[in-house]
């Protein structure tokens, strides 16, 4: 006897429909066929486009909302994240006063320049031998205190057009308004380590004070690793935060 499959799981293999619905409206975020910011066609339209039920849809629009890559606002529909300051502070910069709000940080450069990348930079980026990168170095400050020293990596053969340009404070909306390349998800490695005497003078601190060290790889909506971000970070008057649910 044979049981007929659920809506749930029928399609391909044996991954729930809804699951294969995301990676379908995922992959239209990929090729740009819907902006950051643009509203999605509603779900009845997508369920009868992709032949699914409502339900599914919504469980795949629920799942990507729940990744930060869709907005879901109450009596106007779903629309396409945008890589504004308010998401970045929220997803991405978890470093607070240890009194009053959090804020987000100002940002100045250091200096920007195209390099052959190291062999750690390969790595990390899944570069290919003779691979150059561009190294953006820049302090960030918050409430008028100077709080991080930041190098941010970046493949130059997608990044290349950025030499030459105004850098902003947010950098991910930049990649996604002029490069396409839009940040799913990032992973974080945090490590105590000492100053050096460059970072414990724009940092204000003594040299070899203690800081904390977080090294962020972040990846784009077809999972490749396209930024490395080394950011130093005082702990006098900071600290970092994470909320786990």
């Amino acid at each position: 006897m044979t049981t007929a499959r659920t809506d749930e799981t029928a399609g391909l293999g044996l991954r729930p429909l809804y699951v294969q619905v995301r990676e379908k409206l995922l992959r239209r975020l990929v090729d740009g066929v819907w902006a950051p910011g643009d509203i999605l066609p509603s779900e009845m339209q997508l369920a009868a486009e992709l032949g699914v039920s409502q339900g599914t849809v919504r469980k795949a629009l629920d799942a990507m909302a729940a990744e930060n890559l869709v907005v879901r606002k109450q009596g106007r529909g779903t629309f396409v994240a945008r890589h504004d300051d308010e998401r970045i502070m929220f997803q991405f910069f978890r470093l607070k006063p240890d009194a009053g709000e959090r804020k987000f940080p100002d940002s100045t450069i250091l200096s920007t320049g195209t390099f052959p990348a190291s062999a750690e930079e390969r790595r990390v980026l899944g570069l290919d031998p003779g691979a150059r990168v561009i190294r953006i170095e820049r302090l960030r400050s918050i409430g008028g205190l100077p709080a991080i020293v930041e190098t941010v990596i970046l493949p130059a053969g997608i990044f290349g057009a950025l030499q030459g340009m105004e850098l902003p404070n947010n950098l991910y909306g930049l990649f996604a308004v002029n490069f396409g390349v839009v940040i799913m998800r990032s992973t974080e490695r945090l490590k105590a380590v000492a100053a050096s005497a460059q970072e414990a003078k724009l940092l204000s601190l003594a040299p070899g004070a203690p800081v904390l060290q977080i090294s962020r790889i972040a990846y784009s909506l077809e999972n490749q690793p396209v930024e490395w971000r080394i950011s130093t970070c005082t702990s006098e008057g900071f600290h970092y935060s994470v909320d786990l649910r």
